[in-house]
């Protein structure tokens, strides 16, 4: 009888451990779960000051303006804010989303104040195959919205004028370990809806790092964009970036390159430069197409998730664009900047 009670005894806790273990497992797989769910974005800010011209807000017929260069971002003087940007992603075993929203003038420049910078789902429907559907930042030019994404705190002329983001449907495929191929069908660039009832087409091939990126709306707002876009460690602390593009519209559009080296002077300091030719065409015989070149030094250094960068830029152009500090018209611009930016 105490054998039979024994015996029953140790049944139940057998059975109370496999229930635990099941138990375990279950909330082990659900933390995993929960874990699949991730964080991350940056903030910025940044003092300018121009050295050239006047830091005052110009008033015009066209309201109140800051001298600056012309191209997207740090266009104010004195303290001023850049973007808060929060990106959600959740990446399941083949399928995930990504949720990327920002909020202040950088954001609301690049998205028209939409503060949706990406929403997208992806699936990876094979190893070297990925399907990807929604709003997604620009595959064309060197650089990104996001200032943890680009070298330079100010942006390029190249990057200005060319797609920030794009609506529609794209397909990456990793044809060996360095050829790879992307192909889009899309809204025309920057826009959310199918308002002009026009489509754009857009492909990319890379290889080993280096870009050839196309895209195509039929003249319906950029006409046709060729970019590459790519890079080279020349030394173990020596890189050097390229960028070119030529985009045209019925006979008018732009064109330019621009080049980024950048040296690493420590393990949290590093120092480049981007030299920038940029020209934009109406198509007309006769008329004179306007240039500027840009010179942008920018050091970069880096405490924990903090990045100091102070910035000098000199923009030069064929024309007198701009206003020096008595308001006279002039040819050329220089500015310094400081900005402050936090990822997490």
């Amino acid at each position: 009888m105490k054998a039979i009670t024994k015996t029953n005894y140790v049944k139940n806790i057998f059975f109370a451990a496999v229930l635990f273990t099941g138990a375990s497992l279950v909330a082990q797989e659900e933390v995993e779960e929960k874990k699949a769910i991730s964080i991350s974005g940056s903030v910025d800010a940044y003092y300018k000051t121009n050295l050239s011209s006047t830091d005052r807000a110009i008033f015009g017929e066209d309201g109140q303006s800051f001298q600056s260069p012309g191209t997207s971002f740090a266009d104010e003087t004195g303290f001023a804010l850049g973007m808060a940007n929060l990106i959600a992603s959740y990446e399941g075993t083949k399928t995930g989303v990504v949720a990327d929203v920002t909020f202040g003038p950088r954001g609301e420049s690049a998205t028209g104040g939409f503060n949706i910078n990406q929403l997208y789902a992806y699936w990876n429907v094979s190893e070297g195959t990925t399907l990807t559907a929604g709003r997604f930042n620009t595959y064309l030019g060197y650089e990104v919205i996001s200032p943890v994404g680009n070298f330079n705190y100010s942006t390029s002329y190249l990057f200005s004028n060319g797609p920030f983001s794009h609506v529609g449907l794209k397909a990456d495929f990793a044809l060996s370990e360095d050829f790879s191929l992307m192909l889009a069908v899309m809204n025309v660039t920057d826009v959310n809806s199918n308002i002009t009832g026009e489509y754009s087409l857009g492909a990319q091939l890379g290889y080993s790092g280096q870009f050839l990126n196309f895209y195509y709306d039929n003249k319906a707002l950029l006409g046709f964009e060729v970019d590459y876009t790519g890079g080279f460690d020349l030394t173990e602390d020596l890189f050097l970036g390229i960028n070119a593009a030529y985009a045209d519209n019925d006979g008018a559009g732009f064109s330019g390159a621009a080049l980024y080296p950048q040296l690493a002077t420590s393990d949290s300091f590093t120092l480049g430069l981007r030299g920038e030719y940029f020209t934009t065409f109406d198509g007309v015989d006769g008329t004179d197409d306007p240039s500027v070149f840009a010179a942008t030094l920018t050091g970069s250094y880096t405490v924990e998730n903090l990045t100091i960068k102070p910035e000098l830029r000199l923009d030069n152009g064929s024309e007198e664009f701009y206003l020096d500090n008595d308001l006279e018209a002039t040819k050329s611009l220089s500015s310094f900047l400081i900005a402050a930016i936090y990822s997490f």
